[in-house]
């Protein structure tokens, strides 16, 4: 447990860091490409490592219902500005969709509907904010690896991109709107869900409706909202600022582990 409190304490000193370099000025650090070298090494390092003591299936902590928390604040933006998820909320997001792409042998394009009668799965998992707060939340929702395997990866793919209809600020390459991505070990973890509820009732726009990612082992920035569509790469270096990541292109680790 102590290697995890120190790792989480780690990473959320870090990242605080790296945004408050950014605020003063002082991102040139950040820029460095000698600066850049060390810092992605040794995130690499630390995620060989995390995984080597845990395993690549070491499941995060799972609680009761009597452990929920009375608040649980909405991490990022909570409510996406633009006219196309307006247009969703006006119909119950009945014309939303998720579109599988990329590396698939079977794109998709699939309703919510369709997503909610697949198989579920519900846990009950402690959300940690890279800001320092924490809060226990139950969150049910469509494994992503039982969404993958229904598409048929190709060979080449190594990575899950999510893409979101937050358009948080403008991104590296113009686009505005938020992204995430994690490999295909976090992807086929059991407890990486497509979530659609939370606490038992459909989410809420402030908490990602209608479908956000949880990936229960990383930190909250991790934790797309406003899904809109899921890209399997080989690489992410074209996608935005090449770094996987809305938060990440700003200087954020790619693996944020906990």
């Amino acid at each position: 447990m102590s290697i995890l409190l120190n790792r989480r304490r780690f990473l959320i000193g870090a990242s605080l860091s790296a945004s408050a370099l950014g605020l003063s000025g002082c991102d040139a650090i950040v820029e460095n490409p000698t600066s850049k070298s060390v810092l992605k090494l040794a995130e690499g390092l630390t995620m060989k490592t995390q995984r080597l003591l845990q395993g690549d299936m070491a499941m995060a902590r799972e609680y009761n219902e009597a452990d929920l928390s009375p608040v649980f604040r909405a991490n990022g933006t909570s409510m996406p500005d633009n006219a196309r998820y307006a247009g969703w909320m006006n119909d119950r997001f009945d014309s939303w969709r998720l579109d599988v792409t990329g590396l698939v042998e079977k794109p998709a394009s699939l309703s919510l509907a369709q997503l909610k009668a697949m198989p579920s799965r519900t846990q009950i998992t402690r959300h940690d904010c890279v800001e320092g707060w924490s809060a226990i939340g139950k969150w049910t929702g469509l494994p992503l690896g039982a969404l993958l395997d229904s598409v048929t990866l190709k060979p080449e793919a190594r990575y899950i991109v999510f893409h979101c209809a937050d358009e948080y600020e403008k991104t590296l390459d113009g686009s505005g709107y938020y992204y995430e991505s994690v490999d295909l070990v976090d992807a086929f973890h059991p407890q990486t869900i497509l979530a659609y509820r939370m606490n038992d009732r459909d989410l809420e726009v402030a908490h990602g409706a209608p479908l956000r990612l949880r990936v229960e082992r990383q930190l909250g920035y991790k934790q797309a909202k406003y899904l809109t569509g899921i890209e399997a790469v080989a690489d992410f270096s074209q996608i935005s600022g090449g770094n996987g990541g809305f938060w990440e292109d700003r200087g954020y680790e790619w693996y944020a582990g906990i």
